[in-house]
């Protein structure tokens, strides 16, 4: 099955949830703090999905993101002059 077989079969399979979720709202009324929260679970999904979508359809998207190497080199010491070591206060000042 390809990539947007299985795309188009989770999205009817949300629409499924999206119409029980209308039913669980009419018999159960929409204004329960759980009833909310499944309603938007479940708009959560289907925005996930229209954006894998999109994803997929751009062509490139499949590349691997480009790497960027982190020299093992010290950082310079004057970068951290006018920063407090953390946990340990103000240079100068002592901990009360």
């Amino acid at each position: 099955m390809s990539v947007h077989d299985d795309l188009t079969m989770a999205q009817r399979c949300l629409d499924d949830l999206s119409r029980s979720v209308g039913r669980l709202e009419q018999q159960l009324g929409s204004t329960d703090l759980e009833m909310r929260r499944v309603r938007a679970d479940a708009d959560h999904l289907r925005e996930s999905v229209a954006l894998l979508r999109a994803a997929v359809s751009q062509p490139g998207s499949s590349r691997r993101p480009e790497l960027v190497t982190i020299p093992d080199t010290p950082y310079d010491d004057s970068l951290w002059i006018d920063t407090d070591d953390e946990g340990l206060g103000t240079r100068g000042r002592h901990a009360p």
